[in-house]
């Protein structure tokens, strides 16, 4: 999970509280779906069907079968479960019995819907001012909905669903449309909440209280910003981050953009660096990338006349025909910066965000590399000039492979679920070797 700070981003343990769903069924009749903690369900079973009347005592059960893995709970108790139930959602915490986690068909926010998160807290500070009955005597949530600017409803009730409920009555008579909005809520956001908040096309939810994963997993799938514990000057970002709207921020001085334009692209059967995607040549792109991170950009190549259109230093292999690691090598012999963030010129999915995450996390390493589902990606990584004798000891052995010196180097791993808050779908690192892999990007495009 991320912490915005006095307007730093930084990496916080992911400690949301888990949320579970368990169908129950009872003498063969689906009679509820309990949404709960996952531990000691049989405890929240039974419990259950004592305050609802249906058991007394143990005797009254005859069998009880509860399976974590599946959610579902199959009872069998004396006597028989009453004809009709009339189901009551309670007012309290949570819908004791849940008809549907689908809340309505969800609706997509504009994707260039984003708040700053100086809206983000002045938006939370103006609804504590409206809540009057919770000023009066507690006990009560609050929310509301928002254009960045302003209050555009209110809503308060003991229930935290039932104040979003609230707003989407207001909006629905009053001829309000909620998509692209800011909610904001007093409440811990689970799944009903953000279920609703999808069905209204909101594209940011923020709390003054912590999200759980099952609403962070239903936020992620329908591209809303969510985000928990909001305090005066911080809050911590659960999904979406694209959503948060971050102050400009000026490019590195201290690390060198690097862009390795590839060999022979045998696998290719032609020059991949002049592929287009989205009508930009992939060279392009990554260029355009580190230019806009980076004073010091540089390109690793050893035909600098093909990349003549290409506006910056051009350098070649020190040691030719030795790869990646060859390219790297020359990178941090040439470069003034003292760090280089390393890309290869077939990977068109960069994420500014995580690039500048890698490059600001220091400490004297020698390497910063993420880790991915795949394993570690070292053409995606931070190196320092102190690999330089660790890279030529290994080069004049005749090593190409650019993991070869990490035993000698001090290497920080940045975990894959630190990578996925910033790239859930680790775009970052999709590179284009194939005409497969080219073809199978442009239909996806």
């Amino acid at each position: 999970m991320l912490r915005y700070e006095k307007g730093v981003l930084s990496e916080i343990p992911d400690d949301m509280p888990a949320e579970y769903p368990i169908k129950l069924t009872v003498n063969g009749r689906e009679i509820a779906t309990l949404v709960a903690s996952p531990h000691e369900l049989r405890f929240l079973v039974a419990g259950f069907l004592r305050t609802q009347g249906f058991v007394k005592e143990t005797g009254d059960f005859l069998a009880m079968g509860v399976c974590d893995e599946s959610g579902e709970a199959s009872i069998r108790i004396r006597g028989e479960i009453p004809e009709r139930l009339t189901p009551v959602l309670t007012s309290g915490c949570g819908t004791g019995i849940s008809f549907s986690f689908n809340a309505g068909a969800p609706k997509c926010a504009p994707p260039e819907a984003a708040f700053s998160p100086e809206a983000i807290f002045a938006m939370m500070r103006e609804m504590a001012q409206l809540s009057v009955r919770y000023g009066r005597h507690g006990g009560i949530h609050s929310a509301a909905a928002s254009d960045g600017t302003r209050i555009l409803l209110h809503a308060e009730d003991l229930g935290r669903h039932n104040t979003i409920d609230r707003l989407a009555g207001q909006a629905l008579l009053s001829g309000i449309d909620l998509a692209g909005c800011l909610l904001l809520t007093s409440g811990r956001v689970s799944t009903e909440m953000a279920a609703k908040a999808a069905s209204l096309g909101v594209a940011l939810i923020a709390s003054r209280t912590s999200p759980t994963d099952m609403a962070v997993r239903i936020c992620r799938e329908h591209g809303i910003g969510l985000v928990g514990y909001v305090r005066s000057d911080s809050f911590r970002i659960a999904a979406c981050p694209e959503r948060i709207q971050m102050a400009a921020q000026t490019r590195f001085t201290d690390v060198a953009g690097v862009i390795l334009a590839g060999g022979e692209s045998s696998r290719m059967g032609r020059n991949k660096a002049l592929l287009e995607v989205n009508g930009e040549r992939m060279i392009e792109t990554a260029y355009r990338r580190m230019a806009e991170l980076f004073d010091e950009v540089l390109l690793v190549t050893n035909t600098p006349e093909i990349y003549d259109f290409i506006p910056c230093r051009k350098i070649a292999d020190i040691y030719p025909g030795m790869g990646p690691l060859g390219g790297i090598h020359a990178a941090l012999t040439n470069a003034v910066a003292e760090r280089a963030f390393i890309t290869a010129c077939d990977m068109p999915g960069l994420n500014p965000m995580l690039i500048r995450e890698l490059c600001s996390i220091q400490g004297g390493v020698d390497v910063v590399i993420p880790e991915t589902p795949g394993g570690l990606e070292p053409l995606h990584a931070v190196y320092a000039k102190s690999c330089l004798p660790k890279m030529e000891m290994m080069l004049q052995a005749g090593e190409r492979r650019i993991l070869s010196f990490f035993d000698l180097a001090q290497v920080r791993l940045v975990p894959r679920g630190r990578i996925a808050a910033l790239d859930p779908d680790y775009a970052s690192f999709r590179n284009i070797n194939t005409q497969e892999d080219y073809r199978l990007l442009a239909k996806a495009d």
